[in-house]
């Protein structure tokens, strides 16, 4: 029996019928104040772009687990489906690509328009290894963020505690412990237009 290809750009994420969620890490004056007020406060900065990640175990790539300096608590926000697909609605892939954008001019144009860019990086496994797949990684400029923070965000929890666990039960080879503390992740498919836009289906 052969296993079932998984395409190259496809967005898993763990979602309910009216929120999806999505990743980030953060130093503790951020975090904490996050997840108190329920929404991202100052010192977190709305002057630059931020990136969320629906992935779980990209995540745990990028942060190291929250053992990455600056990134020590791991944040799971909860994000209205609305907002979710509006940010891709607005975005572009942030690196040309002939077959999506025909001239480089083109592309320029459609980056110069977007408040949100988009890129696809190898997905990782639990043990953090690169796969043949990819993973999607959201760029969130000023004008998105804002309306992320202010009208999209239904729920901040910091997971670093359960995160650290997931890590001890994989060093100790205990997987099937440590697969039943991750979060459920499901296929998630955008309309036709995101899928265009994000290359999908190529």
């Amino acid at each position: 029996m052969t296993t079932p290809t998984i395409p190259m750009r496809q967005i898993r994420a763990h979602y309910t019928e009216s929120t999806i969620r999505v990743y980030q890490a953060y130093r503790s004056e951020i975090a904490t104040k996050a997840v108190t007020h329920q929404r991202f406060v100052a010192p977190f900065k709305l002057e630059r772009t931020t990136w969320i990640k629906p992935s779980f175990c990209w995540m745990m790539y990028r942060c190291g687990w929250g053992l990455k300096e600056g990134q020590e608590h791991i944040l799971a926000i909860d994000l209205t489906h609305e907002g979710f697909l509006a940010a891709l609605e607005d975005s572009v892939l942030a690196k040309h690509d002939l077959k999506i954008h025909g001239s480089a001019a083109n592309w320029a144009s459609l980056k110069e328009k977007a408040s949100v860019v988009v890129q696809w990086d190898p997905e990782r496994d639990m043990h953090l290894n690169q796969l043949d797949y990819r993973s999607i990684q959201i760029g969130l400029t000023p004008p998105a963020a804002r309306k992320y923070v202010t009208n999209w965000v239904v729920k901040i929890e910091d997971i670093t505690a359960q995160c650290h666990e997931i890590r001890s039960l994989i060093q100790q080879k205990d997987l099937e412990r440590a697969r039943a503390l991750m979060p459920e992740e499901q296929v998630f498919t955008p309309g036709e237009s995101i899928r265009a836009r994000l290359g999908m289906d190529i």
